[in-house]
């Protein structure tokens, strides 16, 4: 397991689908061992296609530069930020006065039964924006899952255990776009510092830097991903349901 700039460890999840049990075992002590002590890890190998990542966010970077009012058709306030456009400055990091720094898309998924009205909408001015969206959500949700089965053999549960949970759950894609800053804001940082609330979340980064976590002894590391890399941190829910054993680590995007 290799570490980069003293941030955060770094494995490759094809190594838990080798043949060898070595390496996947291997693995599985590397992977729990970044969630037990750092709460992110880096990962490698992790399958999801290079191109499909970099068609959504050229899609992604069309939709953000629409004009304001076109990019706002998309918002719907009773929606509650799961699906569809958020505006600059909507969200709040919980205790934070100051508003984030950032607009952003999300996209939700989509069951059988589900009400037009709570679908994905259909962005007209770039129609291959959400398609994109929901077949890398799909992509994430498969190899996401797959990292969860090897905490779960850690952990001594049936390789099955969270996905079973996350089966139907409602995670979303979140595309997330910080404009560039054409005054003074009341706080230089671009996403204020919170913890995430869900199992786990896989982070791409699309440009350069901005990504800090904040280690156990209070100081801010930035962490940079590497080309084809995607960075998973743990979230609320799975640090309680391990009786905080993993650890939920607090992050900002400067």
């Amino acid at each position: 397991m290799a570490v980069r700039n003293g941030a955060i460890p770094l494995v490759d999840l094809s190594d838990f689908e080798s043949t060898d049990q070595a390496v996947k075992q291997k693995f599985i002590e590397n992977l729990a061992d970044a969630f037990h002590n750092v709460g992110f890890v880096g990962v490698t190998g992790h399958g999801v296609p290079q191109k499909l990542i970099d068609d959504f966010y050229t899609s992604a970077n069309k939709y953000f530069s629409l004009p304001t009012e076109t990019k706002l058709k998309y918002e719907f306030p009773g929606a509650a930020g799961q699906r569809g456009y958020t505006s600059f400055g909507r969200e709040h990091a919980k205790g934070s006065n100051n508003p984030d720094l950032k607009e952003f898309f999300q996209i939700c998924r989509e069951t059988e039964n589900m009400p037009e009205d709570e679908r994905n909408p259909d962005v007209d001015e770039v129609p291959e924006f959400v398609e994109l969206g929901k077949k890398l959500y799909s992509k994430f949700e498969e190899r996401g899952n797959v990292l969860l089965s090897a905490i779960a053999i850690h952990l001594g549960l049936p390789e099955d255990y969270f996905s079973k949970i996350t089966e139907n759950g409602m995670s979303i894609l979140r595309a997330i776009h910080y404009p560039p800053i054409t005054s003074e804001p009341k706080s230089a940082i671009r996403a204020e510092q919170h913890e995430d609330i869900n199992l786990i979340t896989l982070l791409v980064g699309a440009s350069a830097g901005g990504l800090q976590l904040k280690t156990q002894s209070g100081e801010w590391k930035d962490v940079i991903p590497e080309q084809n890399e995607i960075v998973i941190n743990v979230g609320d829910m799975l640090q309680r349901l391990t009786n905080k054993y993993l650890k939920s680590t607090t992050y900002r995007v400067i």
